[in-house]
């Protein structure tokens, strides 16, 4: 059965979201002591931990160490909105976080990939950039409620069913300030993928003889159910795009801008 990883404990910011530093000189992880536990719905992370372990060992170029355009136009709207405090969820090889530190923000990396932390934790020293790095789960955020003021999460939560999604999402609504910025990805029902293997649960697949993540499950949602599932957020973009290229076409994703609804009181 495969495993996941439970949520280390919560870094040593102190409680106060005031509070909040960057915790390390050598960017290693603030905790490592998480223990494996079993999952059979958020498990894609197996997978990609033994594709980030090779791709750091053969140093070969890849997509996956080039930032996405849309995260790097993000980055005026985001001075511009005073943010400082980041939450880079599923930081993958890091190509997002390294990115945003450079540009001046206060950055925290979470994976549940150890070997993912652990390259990126390199990457950051490489270029003498201080990064926070967290191994765990996007399903239970280590972090106290209104963190951080801009939340990004590039083609990580589909990595399950609706309830981890769902799960995950009230997560970053509960470490978003009122006000603060979410970017994030969704496959897309117009995915090429999407109806191919199994369906374990409601729109929920997975191909068994898959060599990659596509053995584990994989959400797919149209626009409605893209915004059911961000009920705590005003949707500001919403575009559904084809990442593929001309190897791998139709790969539909929802790709979104959302504003956490400030508290009304």
């Amino acid at each position: 059965m495969p495993v996941g990883y439970q949520r280390g404990r919560a870094p040593p910011f102190g409680v106060a979201t005031a509070d909040l530093r960057l915790p390390h000189d050598d960017n290693g992880p603030v905790d490592e002591s998480a223990e494996p536990v079993l999952s059979t719905v958020t498990s894609a992370h197996l997978a990609w931990d033994e594709a980030w372990r090779e791709l750091a060992s053969t140093g070969e170029e890849s997509r996956w160490r080039r930032p996405e355009p849309k995260v790097l136009a993000s980055i005026p709207l985001l001075k511009r909105r005073g943010v400082r405090r980041v939450l880079d969820l599923g930081t993958g090889m890091g190509r997002h976080t390294v990115a945003l530190a450079a540009n001046g923000f206060d950055v925290w990396g979470l994976d549940a990939s150890q070997s993912g932390v652990r390259h990126v934790g390199a990457e950051a020293t490489g270029v003498g950039l201080r990064v926070a790095l967290v191994l765990g789960t996007f399903v239970e955020l280590p972090f106290p409620a209104s963190s951080f003021d801009f939340v990004l999460a590039w083609n990580v939560l589909y990595h399950g069913d609706s309830a981890s999604a769902g799960q995950a999402i009230a997560e970053v609504a509960r470490v978003l300030r009122p006000g603060g910025l979410y970017l994030g990805t969704m496959l897309s029902k117009r995915n090429a993928q999407c109806g191919a293997g199994r369906e374990v649960s409601p729109n929920t697949f997975v191909q068994d003889e898959s060599p990659g993540d596509r053995r584990h499950p994989h959400l797919y949602c149209n626009a409605a159910e893209v915004l059911a599932l961000h009920a705590a957020f005003e949707p500001l973009a919403l575009e559904d795009r084809d990442q593929g290229d001309s190897r791998l076409p139709a790969q539909y994703h929802w790709e979104f801008l959302m504003e956490k609804v400030p508290d009304r009181g």
